[in-house]
């Protein structure tokens, strides 16, 4: 016969995200001039009560006497309440619906308002143990049933005596008095519940720390919400990546770890073991050798365009996703390129020095406006081609190349060839990736081609450009002004030295790879990453992956979600449903797209399915990677 389960709950910061009494109080209190100042001392009181660091009865009457709260506010508090119960409550309905004969609400807060909340839930009225308001004659509250026990200290203990529960007990909250049910031994376990709310003492305490509902049932084989909890998922995230990514993989739970700078190899090597999510910009190289240490790696965030820092190859026959952020900083360069040639083009980049030298040089010679001179464009992708519509509008004649046929926007000439275009154009700028084909595209034969006095951009990638070439022939007077702002060996922190041939040029602009780092584009990026991986963890979705077959999916409704990703050779996805049919599991939906080196295989199937199905399936040859979603 199976051991009956018995699950306790506290209410307050845990069945919700807040106090009740403390919201009670921003009601009550709403027009009281000393709000702040009372509201502030609810919160101390509460602390001091959950900690056990004031007698509990004591704490409840102070924060009663603070409140000055009517039965009239009790409608609104509930109304409110309603709007904050934790969010992996909400998530996991189907638990207190299936459980509700063994739940129990255990809490020091109050039957009025706790009553109409969890009942939604399926949660029964006779399951709840709470306090009672008193009142006066006016509907004012003025005290608690001093005759319950839970508004004395030790009350949950004494309440779950009477109770006399036959079974394992297991204890979810966030308080002292939720440990002290456990430290009577009347509970199997307490679980400390932190997805609203910390407290160090109790944590120490505790059995499990569980950030979410969704971790203490999957610790119980009881998880129907989601296939894994979330807090489990470590995200890394490198190079200052912006505020906004972090706090939105924070806040859909994941468990993030941020480092400022970038890190070597071997430093990686190191950290990324365990990691599920590592976001990384332009400095951190993902190589090989690092992948090889990343056991339990789902996918990459590369907050930046490009990715030629992270070996693509490698990450897919581990079946890791790489996502990027291809256009959310494309404006940021575009204006970086449109100021640069326009201060180039000025020669304001040594008058501005001199300045600052006392020299004062008025002088009009090898000053040029921007209008009517002819602009090469070397990369016509994203960048490439706003670049080519804000600098037709500002007065170039635009000439453009690209490897690839690409569509000419406004009044734009399309060069045949690399030489032609540089031939012919007064300023080239690159917009090219870091593929290692094109690493030295542009060395001193290419220079060569240039007009005598132009001017040279690479706002790209630092090892496109032989950069002892181009200092050769800015030496030489071939190209009168440059801007560069990447680099074949840049630094990995801001601490250190940036050492190059470049240094000390007239009318060079070194800038430290800025292209895209404005606030609006970081922002961009920063919102733009973390919403492609979380859709790829929680849907199986692979839009805008960079390596990954792309694939849109509808979304699951009542059902499983099998993702299978195996080497791309025949007849995997038939064996994949000889599996299912043997087992006797209905297909709703399958999807599948392949790559040169993988295949991604999407099946829906009923919720109902054998254990056993799921070993078969990992054991198909030529699995690399197999996941469940519900």
């Amino acid at each position: 016969m199976e051991n009956k389960r018995h699950f306790v709950i506290d209410f307050d910061s845990t069945f919700t995200q807040v106090e009740a009494l403390d919201v009670l109080g921003e009601i009550s209190l709403a027009n009281n001039p000393k709000k702040e100042q009372k509201l502030q001392q609810l919160k101390d009181l509460t602390d001091r009560g959950m900690t056990g660091t004031l007698p509990f009865r004591d704490s409840l009457q102070q924060r009663l006497d603070i409140l000055e709260a009517h039965k009239n506010d009790l409608p609104e508090l509930v109304e409110r309440l309603k709007k904050r119960v934790s969010v992996s409550f909400v998530r996991n309905e189907v638990f207190f619906e299936e459980y509700k004969d063994r739940i129990y609400i255990i809490s020091n807060g109050f039957k009025e308002f706790i009553v109409p909340i969890v009942s939604e839930f399926g949660v029964k009225k006779e399951n709840v143990f709470a306090n009672t308001f008193e009142f006066d004659e006016d509907g004012n509250i003025v005290g608690f049933d001093h005759d319950n026990v839970l508004s004395s200290n030790n009350g949950k203990v004494e309440q779950l005596k009477s109770l006399e529960l036959k079974g394992d007990v297991y204890v979810i909250g966030d308080g002292y008095t939720d440990y002290e049910i456990k430290a009577a031994g009347l509970a199997n376990k307490f679980y400390a519940f932190t997805e609203n709310v910390e407290r160090d003492n109790i944590l120490e305490k505790a059995d499990h720390i569980t950030p979410s509902l969704d971790e203490f049932l999957y610790l119980h084989k009881m998880n129907k919400a989601i296939s894994y909890p979330k807090n489990r998922i470590k995200v890394l995230l490198l190079e200052n990546v912006h505020s906004d990514a972090v706090n939105i993989m924070k806040n859909e739970g994941y468990n993030v770890t941020t480092i400022s700078g970038a890190l070597d190899e071997d430093e990686l090597c190191e950290k990324i073991k365990d990691v599920s999510v590592i976001g990384i910009r332009s400095k951190t190289q993902l190589t090989a050798k690092v992948l090889e240490n990343a056991n339990r790696l789902i996918a990459v965030g590369a907050f930046c365009i490009g990715t030629n820092q992270i070996d693509l190859e490698a990450c897919l026959k581990k079946g890791v996703a790489v996502f990027n952020a291809p256009f959310s900083n494309t404006r940021s360069v575009v204006e970086l390129a449109i100021g640069e040639i326009i201060l180039l083009m000025r020669n304001l980049p040594d008058r501005i020095a001199e300045m600052h030298k006392g020299e004062w040089n008025k002088s009009s010679k090898g000053s040029y406006e921007v209008r009517g001179k002819k602009l090469g464009i070397v990369g016509y992708g994203n960048i490439g081609a706003q670049l080519s519509v804000v600098a037709e509008a500002i007065g170039f004649d635009v000439y453009y190349y690209d490897l690839v046929e690409k569509l000419a926007l406004g009044n734009a000439t399309k060069c045949n060839s690399l030489q032609e275009l540089f031939e012919t154009v007064d300023i080239v700028t690159l917009h090219v990736d870091g593929r290692p084909s094109n690493k030295n595209m542009i060395g001193d034969r290419e220079f060569s081609w240039m007009k005598k006095g132009s001017i040279f951009l690479n706002l790209a990638r630092g090892q496109v450009v032989d950069v002892e070439a181009l200092k050769k022939h800015m030496e030489a007077g071939r190209i009168t002004g440059a801007g560069v702002d990447v680099f074949p060996k840049e630094p990995k922190t801001n601490q250190e030295e940036f050492e190059s041939p470049l240094r000390g040029l007239p009318n060079l602009i070194l800038t430290p790879h800025i292209g895209g780092s404005t606030e609006e584009a970081q922002e961009n990026i920063g919102n733009f990453v973390p919403g492609k991986i979380i859709n790829y963890i929680n849907t199986g979705g692979t839009t805008n992956s960079v390596n990954f077959p792309n694939l849109q999916l509808p979304t699951l409704e009542n059902a499983h979600r099998l993702i299978h990703i195996h080497l791309n050779k025949p007849g995997i996805i038939a064996h994949i449903n000889r599996i299912l049919a043997a087992h006797d599991i209905n297909i709703v939906g399958q999807y599948l797209k392949t790559n040169e080196t993988i295949g991604y295989v999407i099946t829906d199937i009923d919720k109902a399915y054998d254990n056993e199905v799921i070993s078969d399936l990992k054991g198909i040859e030529g699995t690399i990677k197999f996941r469940v979603l519900y």
